[in-house]
């Protein structure tokens, strides 16, 4: 297609708008109601050019074949000259006080030499200042409509709307109430939109972050270090302070969007909470010390844990918060300086199950697809996550996707977030999986919507698996479950007949005693259906709940494997690390978690380093993790603030935030991405690698690898997975999958496209039969907890409750269905007490048709109501994984305190 714009001949892509094709032909128009992310309006009459003789809005108007466009005439700029005068006359004397760097109208203004005392408006119709994140001043709003466009096209969350009528047409909460009690997610979608200054953050001079001049701050890209969607966030810092935090438009994953913990949610490097010097238990009291006599007391208490029990009585817990180079790093310590495989991080306690049953199905521990595949799909099955409020970018493209059209099947207990715009919701009885997913699988067996010729080519283990799902027939299957036949048929023929599908899962599939089973088990419906490693669908896909929770263990922070995923049984796999090390590995695999913990509490375990986790809130059972802590010699914890953790360890070492690191992440698709520092840490706080390297150096140990990218460099000489990245490529570049062997190749982004990478290149089947969770419900605990996240929090919270996100959710909260209030006496907001087999906690009571009766759903941002004293010790039998899902509970009317006097 050819467009002439001014005499330039240019050819914009087909569909395209002629502002598309002015833009190509490097012409400028005002564009006060358009946002390319968005559907155009044409409202604004600012991008008015000729076509066929006529005046038309170039944003609205379809480039055709042979169109000549007039852009520069005297007689057209005049006419965008007076649209946009229109706008400005009707706005207050300040709303162009800002300058020409200012909001988007202020630069237009000024390019057209509008001066700001064209704002004659009287204002006067007020302002809503009430959310933390998000101020409004009605009186700088054009209704140009952006900020609701954003929030339902790009969002998904449709929380804004414009009323009033003519000239007093303004954005308002869909409510009607104030902007802080909205249904908004606080994304900043509709304040980075806004051109006028009307939607701003709170706090940040010159329009939103967008405006500072260049001299004064500097942007850097970085990945945000939240949850593990990866998103690309540009930094903005003035005098050693964050000024603002924007979603980067070049970002793979986001695409200029953010949530509101990367966009917001980083005043805790303010807080004066942070910790700023090293910490040294004397006489039971925590007190500050310096960095030479906290690591010289750190190097003494483990040189006399290894003299007394060997390398085995030292452990370390690594952090899915801190980057791949610092996690080689620990690793390599505990492995060289040790002389152990007693690591561990936290997808012990999340996705470990992932790994081994995505390992034994494909034989790759990653997702199968990346994301940009997956969002193409025409049919989603998305198991046991909910990531409109844990990963909420990918949750706004996914419900994108379903609101053009793509079919969905929601596999969850709770009506929540997506299952809302399911075609077919399916409700299981917390811990059936297998048994849902094998009903699945003999439907599509039933029903010929197996695949199988690619059964025949490229997979194993079907005669076995067939011969399972006869047990498992639609009316058993809906006994086990609770989940209707008709539903569970109508779900697989969705699936099953569609030609792209997908399937995409979270904790609800993996926090379960049989939660291997469970993932090998949903992997199957992928295999039977042929659509993994083929075009026709895309596969199987994990969403990683922490930062780098995918890179710490590719990066062999596990007890059991290398960098890569090679075995520490394996001498292979040894010899190369031994040969870039220099130095003999251990052959047998290390403790897990509650191993740990375990040798803790039996005294076999001299010294245990946590690096950025605070066990004590997040692990299961609490109460016994803190028992393992104080009966531990030596506790070593490294964090940002005062955590449960941290108040029971022996020394505790001040580490640097994700906005003040060097290095790289792995986001839930494999996607290496550039983590870049912002800040330098505060005081004396330190890089956890820089913290390895000085306590290897008191150890007597150089570990080499003198910076993170000589860390990955030399990462990618012990593993062929990451042979071919470097900090280099990825700053040139941008963000690279693995397998990436080769430094000319690319990664690669969708795996077992021609074998898979088990020993026998097929994918295998789980013949894997249904066995109960490790509670159920009875006479004494009648109800089931399921636990999980909020949109507004953190893991923990350490971070977010330190931050405006505060404002937005203060309490743990208790979702129960108002048949069960009634039942047991409970009130909306009201104190409930939540006791278990193993614990009690305190939480309010928040009633919701959003559960069925006899489920109890709550978060755990909050160490303080004491959620993870109520789970159990029962973890998956294949990686002791915990089972987080199914804690059989009974609830009561009040807090702990009056519950137990009524005892």
């Amino acid at each position: 297609m050819r467009v002439t714009v001014d005499g330039i001949t240019v050819r914009p892509a087909q569909g395209a708008s002629l502002l598309a094709a002015v833009r190509l032909a490097g012409a400028e128009l005002p564009t006060l109601c358009h946002d390319d992310r968005l559907t155009p309006e044409g409202s604004c009459r600012t991008c008015l050019v000729r076509s066929g003789g006529n005046v038309v809005a170039a944003c609205v108007t379809p480039a055709v074949d042979g169109t000549v466009v007039e852009v520069a005439g005297d007689a057209l700029r005049a006419l965008r000259r007076e649209a946009v005068e229109v706008i400005v006359a009707a706005l207050p004397p300040y709303a162009l006080d800002g300058g020409v760097d200012d909001r988007e109208l202020a630069r237009v203004c000024h390019a057209m030499g509008i001066a700001p005392q064209a704002a004659q408006g009287r204002g006067g119709r007020g302002r809503d200042d009430s959310h933390p994140y998000v101020h409004l001043d009605r009186d700088l709003c054009i209704a140009c409509g952006r900020c609701v466009r954003m929030c339902a096209e790009v969002q998904g969350t449709f929380a804004l709307t414009l009323v009033g009528r003519g000239a007093d047409t303004v954005v308002a909460p869909g409510t009607g109430g104030p902007w802080a009690q909205s249904d908004c997610v606080a994304c900043g979608g509709c304040v980075d939109t806004c051109p006028t200054g009307a939607l701003t953050e709170p706090g940040l001079p010159l329009g939103g972050g967008t405006a500072a001049p260049a001299r004064t701050v500097t942007r850097t890209v970085t990945t945000c270090g939240y949850c593990g969607v990866g998103c690309s966030l540009e930094v903005l810092t003035r005098e050693g302070q964050v000024a603002a935090v924007l979603p980067d438009h070049e970002g793979p994953v986001n695409r200029g969007h953010a949530c509101v913990k990367g966009r917001f949610a980083h005043g805790f490097l303010r807080s004066p909470e942070r910790l700023t010097r090293p910490l040294l238990r004397r006489d039971g009291r925590l007190e500050p010390v310096t960095w030479q006599e906290a690591l010289e007391h750190v190097a003494r208490g483990l040189r006399a844990a290894v003299a007394a029990g060997g390398p085995d009585a030292v452990a370390v817990i690594s952090s899915a918060r801190a980057t791949n180079e610092e996690n080689y790093l620990i690793q390599k310590f505990m492995r060289v300086a040790v002389g152990t495989n007693n690591i561990d991080n936290c997808s012990r306690l999340c996705h470990a199950p992932s790994a081994a049953g995505l390992t034994a199905s494909f034989g790759l521990s990653g997702g199968t697809d990346t994301f940009d595949d997956v969002e193409t799909a025409d049919c989603l099955l998305l198991v046991g996550a909910n990531p409109i409020e844990a990963h909420p970018v990918i949750g706004a493209r996914l419900l994108q996707k379903v609101l053009r059209g793509a079919r969905l099947v929601v596999a969850d207990p709770r009506a929540v977030g997506l299952a809302r715009y399911a075609d077919v919701h399916l409700r299981p009885r917390p811990g059936t999986n297998v048994a849902l997913f094998h009903g699945l699988a003999h439907t599509l067996w039933a029903e010929g919507l197996a695949d199988e010729e690619f059964l025949r080519r490229r997979a194993g283990g079907l005669p076995e698996l067939l011969a399972l799902l006869a047990d498992y027939p639609p009316d058993r299957v809906s006994a086990l479950t609770g989940v209707p036949a008709e539903d569970l048929v109508a779900a697989a023929r969705l699936y099953g007949r569609a030609e792209r599908p997908a399937i995409i899962y979270g904790l609800g599939v993996t926090e379960h005693l049989h939660g291997t089973d469970g993932v090998r088990t949903l992997a199957n419906l992928a295999i039977l259906r042929g659509a993994v490693g083929t075009a026709r669908g895309f596969g199987v896909n994990p969403l990683r709940g922490q930062n780098n929770v995918q890179g710490a263990s590719d990066m062999g922070a596990l007890p059991d494997v290398l960098p890569g995923y090679g075995k520490v049984t394996d001498p292979l796999a040894r010899s190369r690390a031994e040969d870039v090390w220099g130095a003999p590995v251990p052959g047998r695999p290390g403790m897990r978690i509650p191993e740990m913990f375990a040798a803790a509490r039996a005294g076999a375990l001299g010294a245990l380093w946590i690096v950025g986790e605070d066990v004590c809130a997040t692990d299961p059972d609490a109460t016994r993790v803190a028992e393992a802590l104080e009966a531990c010699p030596l506790v070593v914890c490294q964090e940002l603030f005062l955590s449960q953790t941290a108040r029971r360890a022996d020394v505790v070492l001040p580490a640097a935030s994700w906005l003040e690191k060097d290095g790289t992440f792995v986001n839930f698709d494999r996607r290496f991405q550039r983590v870049r520092p912002a800040l330098a840490p505060p005081g004396e706080a330190m890089t956890d690698f820089a913290v390895v390297h000085a306590l290897a150096s008191a150890l007597g140990v150089d570990l080499g690898c003198r910076t993170p990218a000589e860390a990955l460099a030399e990462c990618g000489r012990v593993t062929p997975l990451f042979a071919g990245l470097s900090h280099e490529r990825l700053d040139r570049e941008g963000a690279i999958a693995w397998p990436c062997p080769d430094p000319r190749g690319p990664g690669e982004a969708r795996l077992h496209r021609e074998r898979f990478a088990t020993p026998d290149g097929r994918a295998h089947l789980a013949a894997c039969p249904y066995l109960p969770p490790g509670e159920n419900p009875d006479d004494h605990y009648p109800v089931i907890l399921v636990t999980g996240r909020r949109w507004a929090h953190y893991n923990s919270g350490g971070m977010t409750r330190r931050t405006g996100n505060i404002l937005l959710d203060d309490t743990d909260r208790l979702d129960l269905h108002p048949a069960d209030a009634a039942r047991y006496g409970l009130r909306d907001g009201h104190p409930v007490t939540v006791e278990s087999r193993h614990g009690r906690a305190t939480l309010t009571a928040s009633l919701s048709d959003d559960l069925v009766p006899g489920q109890v759903f709550c978060a755990f941002h909050f160490p303080s109501s004491g959620v993870n004293t109520l789970t159990s010790d029962h973890a998956d039998t294949v990686t002791s994984c915990p089972e987080y899902k199914v804690t059989a509970v009974r609830l009561i009317p009040g807090p702990a305190a009056a519950a137990r006097r009524g005892e």
